[in-house]
């Protein structure tokens, strides 16, 4: 198994129960929708999830791409928005016709972790060739050299002690550590960027960047990243 086997099955626990998925999915709007240019725009969000706030950012954009790498996940956004004047989901060969500079705005949030430097560059040219001159790229929950589960857990139940959820996210964390999540954790890992690396590879790919002063999302121990395309 890998990242993107694992992210389409249906029964991860990543999401200790449905109010944890709802708080999570409105603190990451709140906290989009502060940093995008002003609307009308196009923005699309790469490795959207199930996008339960979809509806409210497409609102204030005016136009909403939704992709994900999950095949189950594309074909359940694809349900949902069937007919949406405003959103579209896009599977694989959606996005690969994009045309270029049709894009203001990319999101990508919690994703650079699951993928390879290799990829993490070669989705920078494609994210360069969609985007407008001028347009933003927003890189969220960008996981620093060093960080320690201890603190992704202590986040959490923070948020879920705010949120009214902390006996269900203690809960969750005793079954994510005998989950596929851990063990996949433990044998593959998780991507690491410090701030020059970011810096330089967003630099090499025709983007100007820099860092945002407040994560996306309740976790303040990773990081946002905005560039602009050049």
């Amino acid at each position: 198994m890998d990242w993107r086997l694992f992210w389409d099955r249906d029964d991860h626990s990543i999401y200790v129960n449905a109010r944890h998925k709802q708080l999570h999915f409105a603190r990451v709007a709140n906290d989009l929708l502060a940093l995008l240019p002003d609307p009308p725009l196009h923005l699309l969000d790469y490795g959207c999830g199930e996008a339960y706030e979809a509806r409210r950012i497409a609102a204030h954009c005016g136009r909403l791409s939704l992709y994900d790498a999950a095949p189950s996940v594309q074909a359940g956004l694809k349900r949902r928005f069937a007919g949406s004047a405003s959103i579209q989901a896009l599977d694989d060969a959606d996005l690969a016709g994009l045309a270029p500079g049709s894009i203001d705005a990319i999101l990508c949030l919690s994703v650079l972790q699951y993928m390879s430097r290799e990829e993490c560059e070669a989705l920078l040219d494609v994210w360069h060739r969609l985007l407008t001159p001028g347009g933003q790229l927003i890189l969220g929950d960008v996981i620093a050299p060093g960080a320690h589960t201890v603190t992704d857990i202590t986040s959490l139940l923070g948020f879920a002690r705010e949120g009214g959820f902390l006996v269900a996210a203690l809960r969750g964390l005793a079954v994510t550590f005998f989950s596929d999540y851990r063990r996949l954790r433990q044998k593959i890992g998780l991507s690491t960027y410090d701030e020059s690396t970011i810096m330089d590879m967003l630099a090499a790919h025709g983007f100007a960047g820099r860092r945002a002063p407040r994560n996306i999302g309740h976790n303040q121990a990773r990081v946002t990243y905005i560039a602009t395309r050049l």
